[in-house]
């Protein structure tokens, strides 16, 4: 529980001093061979992208929790674990009774992404950006793509924060 309550504490002392700069330096994301991160980000969205390069490229693999394959929910789950050493519920469904309900406009990084992909399925991600989200593709495996994607716009169910 210490180990939460420090990291907590610490990421609000780094969030309430943060400034964003110029916002077009800040919408960069630059990449090399094996990191992905945004100069002049924020602490969360830089945090999640750390992750995204670790992931980046694993096979969806539905029950599957590791870098052989992972599943929607199971990588979420990892994300929150690894990034900010917070524990969610294992499955979408659990995961989508966390936290609070955001409007999709006043979503922020670290915001879980929900949608319903059929009539019994759903598909978790979580925002990095105001338009983006990272997440498990059952084609490409672990990628980002943009909520306004006619796919994903179309299948939009709810944003869910869990991060204070």
């Amino acid at each position: 529980m210490k180990p939460l309550l420090l990291s907590l504490s610490f990421f609000i002392l780094l969030t309430g001093c943060s400034t964003r700069g110029n916002p077009a330096y800040t919408k960069s994301i630059k990449q090399d061979k094996h990191k992905v991160f945004k100069t002049n980000g924020d602490f969360v969205e830089n945090k999640l992208l750390q992750e995204y390069s670790k992931w980046k490229g694993t096979p969806y693999k539905y029950g599957g929790d590791n870098s052989s394959g992972i599943d929607c929910s199971a990588f979420t789950q990892r994300i929150y674990k690894d990034a900010f050493g917070i524990k969610i519920p294992r499955t979408t469904r659990e995961q989508a009774k966390i936290g609070y309900k955001v409007n999709r406009y006043h979503s922020k990084s670290g915001d879980l992404i929900f949608f319903k992909t059929g009539y019994d399925t759903r598909h978790t991600g979580i925002m990095i950006e105001k338009d983006k989200f990272m997440h498990t593709s059952s084609k490409i495996g672990v990628t980002i793509s943009s909520i306004y994607n006619p796919y994903w716009k179309n299948k939009f169910w709810k944003i869910k924060r869990v991060l204070p």
